[in-house]
C-alpha cells in the first residue's frame, strides 16, 4: 500500500505536541503570574474609602496606638473596625467643621455605619485569627506592613497561601518580643541593636526567635503548615 503521508509528517506531529505543550505551559505560568500580581491581590493599592483616613496623621503623627480603633485584636480573630463614636470622641473637639470629615458626622447623626472598603482580604475558606498571632509575637507590620507611613491604607502583602507559608515554616524569622508587636518602629536584634528578653539580651534574630517559640508555646512547623491549619 503506498504511504499516504510524506516521512516530514512524522516530524511535524512531533513539534506540534511539543509545541501544544510549551504554548500550554507559557499560558499557565502567565496565569500564575497574574494571580499574584496586583491585578488580582490589589497590593500596593490606595483602596477608596468614604473618608480618606490616614494611619500615618493618627499613628506616626498623633502616637494613637493600634489598640485604640482596633480594640477586639489581642483576644478575637477579627481585629475590629471602629465604631463612628470612636472617631467623634476626638472630632467632636476637633476639625469639628472639616468638609472630608462630614461623612463621620452624619454617620455619628444617624447611627448608619460608614462602608469601608476592605484593604486586606482573605478568601472566606481561609481561617486566620489576629489573637493567636499578636499573642505568639507576630507584629502588626509584618502582615500590614509600614501603615504609620501610609497616608492611605493599602496591602502591603499579597496575603496569597505561598506568603503565608513563607513565615510558618519558620516562624522564629519574624517573631518578636509582645510588648513590641504594637511597636511599628521595632528594629530586629543584631550586633548593633540588643533586645532583651527574659534576662537574655539578643544579637540575633534566629536566636531570639527560637526562644520566643519555646517561652510562646509556638506549635510545630508540621502543625502550622498543616491544611487544617488555616482550612477547616
Amino acid at each position: 500500500m503506498a504511504q499516504i503521508f510524506h516521512r516530514s509528517a512524522n516530524t511535524i506531529a512531533r513539534l506540534s505536541i511539543i509545541g501544544v505543550v510549551i504554548v500550554v505551559s507559557l499560558l499557565l505560568a502567565a496565569a500564575l503570574e497574574i494571580q499574584r500580581s496586583p491585578y488580582a491581590t490589589y497590593q500596593d493599592v490606595a483602596q477608596a474609602q468614604p473618608v480618606p483616613f490616614s494611619h500615618q496623621h493618627h499613628n506616626a503623627g498623633d502616637g494613637i496606638d493600634c489598640r485604640y480603633c482596633h480594640t477586639s485584636v489581642e483576644n478575637s480573630s477579627f481585629a475590629g473596625i471602629p465604631p463612628t463614636k470612636t472617631c467623634m470622641n476626638c472630632h467632636s473637639q476637633i476639625w469639628t467643621n472639616a468638609p472630608m470629615l462630614e461623612p463621620v458626622r452624619e454617620s455619628f447623626r444617624t447611627g448608619n455605619s460608614l462602608m469601608w472598603t476592605r484593604v486586606d482580604y482573605l478568601p472566606d475558606f481561609v481561617y486566620f485569627n489576629h489573637s493567636i498571632h499578636i499573642n505568639k509575637g507576630v507584629g502588626c507590620v509584618s502582615c500590614h506592613g509600614q501603615v504609620d507611613k501610609m497616608p492611605l491604607t493599602f496591602a502591603a502583602n499579597s496575603l496569597q497561601m505561598e506568603w503565608c507559608l513563607n513565615c510558618h515554616r519558620a516562624p522564629e524569622r519574624f517573631l518578636r518580643p509582645r510588648d513590641q508587636v504594637f511597636n511599628m518602629q521595632y528594629v530586629q536584634p543584631s550586633s548593633d541593636n540588643k533586645i532583651a528578653f527574659e534576662g537574655v539580651e539578643y544579637t540575633d534574630q534566629i536566636a531570639l526567635g527560637n526562644a520566643l517559640k519555646r517561652s510562646y508555646k509556638v506549635r510545630t512547623v508540621e502543625d502550622i503548615t498543616s491544611c487544617s491549619t488555616c482550612h477547616r
